[in-house]
């Protein structure tokens, strides 16, 4: 199906059911967001969406298909195929009678349609029997959609359509989908109750014809003068003139064009007998298809029908007598210089003749462009001078190359979509590494170009952390593995900030430094470090030594006090803490004891009235500080460990899953590449060695959870 179709579809689930549903239709459907008009798509692709529609709306099939049918209707209308669809016809009979007509001029624009096609039985009562064929089995629903939604629109009228039998066309070639419906109409509004009120019990409610005629005398007819007797001709007066009801034609006693004029006049024409044997053709068929000079030949030798798919016997053409044929000359017997050429195509109306007992095939050549003309080394001097099929490939011609635009510029318009979607996602990436280098709202003033002031915090909480004997481990290790270990460790530690709603200042190396109360104010920002000191404690114990093979061990240590906060740099801008508070953390950090989280007295002071369990240790002398009573942290009684790390009963064992995923990821081509790396630099030394892993963990950071070193004034 082309793209019109699945647009249409997309633009029904929008339209009645928003745009989410048609996202989570998609989705569940495994298709694209948009389709180009032109483009052809695989049937699947619809089947699948209105399978799943159903599914979703929890509704039957053929109520889905109904309602795309009479949304469709309404689509075409948008899309200014509104006049077009009116001249099909002056009643819903004429209408449908009409429709393959109509999709054969479609065909000229989309090549590659294949529609469904449509015969129309008027019954005696005034109903009709629509027969509907179709390749695609299950969307017969569709027409009781499209046909209810033409008949209130444009013939004022409701109509109910009930399957009488559905079944493989016999007459056609190929397995079609052969269904007729019983069609009942009668007019809408008040008319309905009273044409049923008077005609109870019959089959009919109002005939078509009569229906038709009524509406054009009410809205046309000023004056009506009605006969009885009908042998005498009855006369409608409008303004002027005069108009003779039941007009007959007048026929000569012979026909008065010669055979040379008329095989001349109409150069495509074939006449043959229900034995389907050629009696005469046009002259320049003739020169085209050769065998056609050899009379009393079988037309099915020379040529096959490509539309409607039938059998080729007389009886089937006479059966879809009013749909348009279309005949295609057989390849092995065309002349050899038609050979390397496209087969030439005939379209035209079959005409059976009682009196000769005989079909004539009026047609022309069925060429949608100018390129079909040349490929086929005809002229436009081929043609009939009176035959529109002249002025159909030049105007065609025209329209295809507007169509080509309009396919371009659709085209164009997709890709802006899809880069204006891409342009989105890297916006976001781009804030998102933006957020993660600076606090937001700095990010946000920095974005508009505004001067980030630099501000003072007179309370806050630092913590400072590094990994006990980081050193010796470097010294016996791969670099790969150390990267391992601190990324397994820091992945911990990042979740954690979210947990306590802390901001992560910086690593450098083993070293993890967090701030709370900054860069927004808090009064709870030392129980915050605290807890998150606590969650560090438990997380550590989660990594693995590659020396030892036990778990490792981080020393860590907090202070309060005031600091000074803001932007330094332009090309590179870090947020950036001062003060004397950011040394002494550090000092606790270095002064403290493997699994232990030291404490200097201002950090007691905000938490000794609070549920944490606090050891004293005493007075140690700090280097810079002198003497100072310091303390260590042990655990919080308010709190249990799971709230601590910010997991529940049930995810309890997921903190386990990035160790998991690190020991799968150690077999792949990824780490093996990267350690070829590091081997490929041949760094020398300990200074150089400490610089490469130093190198590697921020590399890695940046990649996963990138963050912004701050530069630390001690």
């Amino acid at each position: 199906m082309y793209g019109f179709i699945n647009t249409c579809l997309k633009s029904l689930v929008v339209e009645k059911f928003g745009e989410e549903t048609w996202a989570k239709l998609r989705d569940e459907a495994g298709v694209q967001d948009t389709f180009l008009t032109y483009e052809v798509y695989k049937d699947e692709i619809t089947m699948q969406l209105v399978t799943e529609a159903c599914k979703l709306l929890e509704v039957q099939p053929e109520v889905v298909l109904r309602q795309f049918g009479e949304y469709f209707f309404e689509f075409c209308k948008r899309s200014g195929y509104d006049h077009m669809l009116r001249t099909l016809g002056g009643n819903l009979f004429e209408f449908t009678e009409n429709l393959d007509a109509l999709h054969s001029y479609l065909a000229l624009s989309y090549k590659e349609m294949n529609a469904p096609s449509f015969r129309v039985e008027r019954n005696p009562d005034g109903t009709m029997l629509l027969h509907y064929y179709s390749d695609r089995r299950g969307l017969c629903h569709i027409v009781p959609g499209i046909i209810g939604a033409v008949a209130k629109d444009f013939f004022n009228s409701e109509i109910t359509m009930e399957i009488v039998s559905q079944l493989e066309e016999l007459e056609r070639t190929g397995k079609k989908e052969h269904v007729v419906f019983l069609v009942t109409q009668w007019p809408a509004g008040p008319a309905r109750s009273s044409m049923v009120g008077s005609k109870a019990g019959t089959q009919s409610l109002w005939p078509l014809a009569n229906q038709h005629n009524a509406m054009i005398w009410i809205k046309e007819v000023k004056l009506l003068i009605c006969i009885t007797c009908s042998t005498i001709r009855g006369l409608v007066r409008l303004g002027k003139g005069k108009l003779l009801r039941g007009f007959e034609p007048v026929y000569p006693m012979t026909l008065n064009v010669d055979l040379k004029t008329f095989c001349h006049a109409f150069p495509f024409h074939i006449v043959f007998d229900d034995q389907l044997v050629v009696h005469q053709a046009g002259v320049n068929l003739q020169r085209i298809v050769p065998g056609l000079q050899t009379m009393s030949i079988c037309l099915d030798q020379y040529f096959s029908i490509v539309h409607p798919e039938v059998t080729f016997t007389i009886s089937s053409i006479r059966k879809f007598i009013n749909s348009h044929f279309v005949l295609q000359t057989r390849r092995n017997m065309m002349p050899e210089a038609w050979r390397g050429r496209p087969m030439l195509q005939l379209r035209g109306q079959m005409i059976w003749m009682p009196s000769l007992d005989r079909m004539l095939y009026q047609a022309s050549p069925l060429l949608r462009s100018l390129q079909e003309l040349e490929e086929r080394d005809m002229h436009i001097s081929d043609i009939a001078p009176h035959d529109v099929t002249r002025d159909l490939i030049l105007l065609n011609q025209q329209r295809l190359a507007e169509i080509e635009l309009s396919n371009q510029l659709e085209r164009k318009k997709e890709e802006l979509r899809l880069l204006s979607q891409h342009l989105e996602e890297e916006r976001r990436k781009t804030e998102n590494l933006l957020y993660a280098m600076l606090p937001k709202h700095v990010a946000n003033q920095l974005k508009e170009g505004k001067k980030v002031e630099a501000g003072e915090f007179k309370e806050c909480t630092i913590l400072f952390s590094d990994v006990v004997t980081f050193t010796n481990i470097c010294s016996l290790c791969e670099p790969i593995q150390i990267v391992l270990m601190l990324n397994s460790m820091y992945l911990r530690f990042d979740r954690l900030t979210t947990v306590h709603n802390v901001y992560k200042v910086e690593t450098i190396g083993d070293a993890y430094m967090v701030v709370g109360g900054v860069p927004i104010p808090v009064s709870s920002h030392a129980e915050r470090v605290a807890n998150f000191a606590l969650g560090m404690i438990l997380a550590a114990r989660e990594v693995i030594n590659p020396v030892t093979g036990g778990p490792i061990q981080i020393r860590v240590g907090l202070h309060s006090g005031p600091v000074l906060a803001g932007v330094v740099g332009e090309k590179m801008p870090r947020y950036c803490l001062f003060g004397d508070t950011v040394n002494t953390a550090s000092r606790m950090e270095s002064h403290g004891l493997p699994d232990k989280i030291h404490l200097s007295p201002t950090v007691y002071q905000a938490l000794k009235n609070k549920s944490f369990v606090i050891q004293k240790r005493g007075e140690i002398e700090v280097k810079g500080k002198g003497m100072m009573t310091t303390y260590f942290l042990e655990r919080n009684l308010g709190v249990s460990e799971q709230q601590i790390m910010g997991i529940s009963d049930i995810e309890v064992g997921a903190g386990h899953q990035e160790d998991r995923e690190l020991e799968r990821l150690k077999d792949t081509d990824e780490f093996g590449q990267t350690e070829e790396k590091y081997a490929e630099k041949n760094v020398d030394g300990p200074d150089s060695e400490q610089h490469l892993i130093k190198t590697a963990v921020e590399t890695n950071n940046q990649s996963k959870h990138t963050q912004t070193r701050f530069c630390v004034i001690l």
